[in-house]
């Protein structure tokens, strides 16, 4: 199973991260601890929304949804 995930900065709200893990604790301890260059200034990050798929290509299906224009807007709607 692997999970489409979109994290959010607590530090810069108005930074968000999407992406694909198998492993969602693991993945945001990874983001937090300064593990990805890229995220790493942006760090602490919070969950804002995951969803679960088993199969491979829905999951890179849908992360390229999250990472399109409508795909930003769903992600709004739904981030607190």
């Amino acid at each position: 199973m692997k999970y489409v995930y979109l994290f959010q900065s607590l530090a810069v709200p108005d930074q968000r991260y999407i992406g694909i893990t198998a492993n969602l604790a693991e993945r945001l301890r990874t983001h937090n601890d300064g593990g990805s260059p890229h995220t790493s200034k942006y760090r602490p990050w919070k969950v804002v929304l995951y969803r679960c798929f088993q199969d491979d290509q829905r999951v890179v299906e849908f992360e390229r949804y999250l990472k399109s224009g409508s795909g930003h807007a769903f992600a709004k709607m739904r981030s607190w």
